[in-house]
């Protein structure tokens, strides 16, 4: 049978979602739990790869398994293989032509600024941290460029395989929460570091140093050279990803985080 669970993590101390030698990940610690419920070895797809220090709220993976398994005891069970850092929340079987990644409509990812002059002590690994005033509108305004279908060479990673650089972002909305900034954003697909370049740039147009069209100016540039610093890693989390309502997967709000 094919399964899907949602999968939530804190990233702080895992090298990213990829198996890697020798290296703390979060697809090999989530396989070794469901391996040991399942009795024989488990291989996972997720929806979407996160980096090192990137948490998620609503991950989603399928796997395939001859184990005979309710939906409660993969959950339970893979619950009680886990460190504290990462939980099943749900699982669910799904049809066979179910895949995490390429039956994904569209993913969203909120990234979380620390907006005061101290530095953070209880969100330091939960939220990137400025000092300076962050100006919202002009962030907005600077964001309703990359609202579309666009090349997005100048967002992403140096390293980025993917093969194409296109991307329809949805939606992208820039607030504030009191000391907190909150960037949401959804697309169709995200580039690698996508979501931390446009923070990057979003936050350098918000210290005032840059334009609101300087956004747009980079993305008919097609060239990640001239963009600003890629975001660190601690503000973004991957917070929801939208299926066709025929797999019946459960719908996850972020709104129950602190912020």
């Amino acid at each position: 049978m094919r399964f899907a669970l949602g999968v939530e993590y804190d990233g702080s101390d895992f090298s990213g979602w990829e198996s890697q030698p020798g290296q703390r990940t979060v697809q090999t610690t989530l396989e070794s739990a469901l391996s040991s419920v399942a009795d024989s070895p488990i291989e996972i797809v997720c929806a979407g790869r996160t980096d090192a220090g990137v948490h998620a709220v609503a991950q989603v993976v399928h796997f395939d398994s001859h184990a005979q398994r309710a939906p409660h005891e993969w959950v339970l069970g893979a619950n009680s293989n886990l460190s504290n850092d990462v939980s099943v929340r749900w699982a669910s079987p799904v049809a066979e032509n179910f895949h995490a990644r390429y039956s994904a409509r569209c993913r969203y990812y909120r990234y979380v600024i620390q907006n005061r002059r101290v530095r953070p002590a209880l969100l330091r690994r939960r939220a990137a941290w400025e000092r300076g005033a962050l100006d919202i509108a002009s962030m907005c305004s600077a964001g309703e460029h990359l609202l579309g279908e666009h090349d997005f060479s100048s967002f992403r990673a140096a390293g980025c395989q993917a093969t194409s650089p296109v991307r329809t972002v949805v939606s992208l909305q820039v607030y504030r929460r009191e000391e907190l900034v909150i960037i949401d954003i959804a697309a169709n697909a995200f580039l690698q570091h996508m979501v931390r370049n446009v923070a990057g740039v979003l936050m350098e147009i918000g210290r005032g140093r840059r334009e609101p069209a300087w956004a747009k100016e980079l993305l008919e540039a097609r060239d990640r050279t001239r963009g600003a610093a890629t975001a660190p890693p601690q503000g973004l989390y991957l917070t929801r990803i939208d299926y066709p309502p025929e797999y019946g997967l459960p719908a996850v709000s972020p709104e129950w985080l602190l912020w």
